[in-house]
């Protein structure tokens, strides 16, 4: 447009003075750009669409928490409704010098404490992830930590392990019960507030043997609700395998790309934002590139057609 204007003008006032005005006014172009511009023609219908299309690459990126790789733009993009190849999404971002968050190694720190004397459930999970076939089937819980300008402060968790969603969370700044026991309460919360018809009948809550799990107060929680508890072995990250993915994610995503942290108020505010798009909007590979949410609905849907069926 700038260039086009200069052509309507150039012949009255001057490609110089014109272009001195325009920079003055905050339009800045200087005539060496005006004449390489002339000197390229007219931009090709090819090359405003790869612009174009270059421009939709970049929002999605950043819709999504500036995190995916080539593979879940691609189906972020057909999710848009933009059917390219996924070759043409790596090119495009590449013009937009973008890329996904990369999964490192971890330094840990051991927050898992067993207690030799509490009496543990049984493992009732048996490392068998993908067995489960609705929401509300197996849920698995464990908690991290994260060192912030106030000292460390421990996030816990509570996932579906058929549909990945997170039910329940909490920050705290001590790893003593009440953060486990908080979190169980959330995530029952969570399922009456959305499902009349929610019952935990037959439901397993599998964790670690951390003391917070196999402490007196929280077994009878797990009693008083109704749910059965389930225990995995010490140190054993294959026992609870797909809450650490989950745990992965949360440090690889949000925890790890900030420096510092300055307490648990602004880990508690960011964690919160995170949960939300984690639930609602981030495509997971193991779902159909599916949301959380969106698998759930999927799964209800196809209930509800199967039984107008029947």
């Amino acid at each position: 447009m700038i260039v086009e204007y200069i052509d309507a003008h150039r012949h009255r006032f001057g490609v110089d003075p014109i272009c001195t005005v325009l920079s003055s006014y905050g339009v800045k172009i200087a005539p060496s750009t005006y004449y390489a511009a002339k000197a390229r023609g007219p931009v090709s219908d090819t090359a405003w669409n790869q612009a174009h299309a270059a421009n939709t690459v970049h929002q999605l990126f950043v819709d999504n928490r500036r995190l995916y790789g080539v593979r879940k733009m691609w189906h972020a993009m057909k999710h848009a409704g933009h059917d390219i190849g996924r070759d043409q999404v790596g090119r495009l971002m590449s013009i937009c010098g973008i890329s996904g968050a990369v999964r490192g190694r971890r330094r840990t720190t051991v927050t898992t404490t067993a207690d030799p004397g509490a009496a543990r459930h049984p493992d009732l999970i048996a490392r068998q992830w993908g067995a489960p076939t609705r929401p509300d089937q197996w849920w698995v819980a464990d908690f991290t930590y994260t060192w912030t300008l106030a000292g460390f402060v421990y996030t816990a968790f509570c996932v579906d392990v058929y549909s990945r969603r997170i039910l329940g969370w909490r920050v705290m700044s001590t790893k003593a019960t009440p953060l486990v026991h908080s979190v169980l309460e959330q995530a029952v919360f969570t399922r009456r507030r959305t499902d009349f018809h929610f019952t935990t009948t037959g439901l397993v809550h599998h964790s670690d043997a951390g003391s917070q799990y196999t402490s007196l107060a929280f077994t009878d929680a797990l009693h008083d609700s109704g749910i059965a508890g389930s225990i995995g072995s010490v140190g054993d990250a294959l026992d609870n395998a797909l809450m650490e993915s989950a745990i992965g994610l949360y440090k690889t995503e949000l925890i790890n790309r900030t420096q510092s942290w300055t307490g648990r108020a602004e880990v508690e505010r960011e964690t919160a934002a995170w949960v939300h798009w984690y639930n609602t909007t981030r495509l997971h590979s193991a779902l159909d590139y599916l949301s959380p949410c969106q698998h759930e609905d999927r799964y209800r849907h196809t209930v509800a057609s199967t039984a107008e069926v029947a």
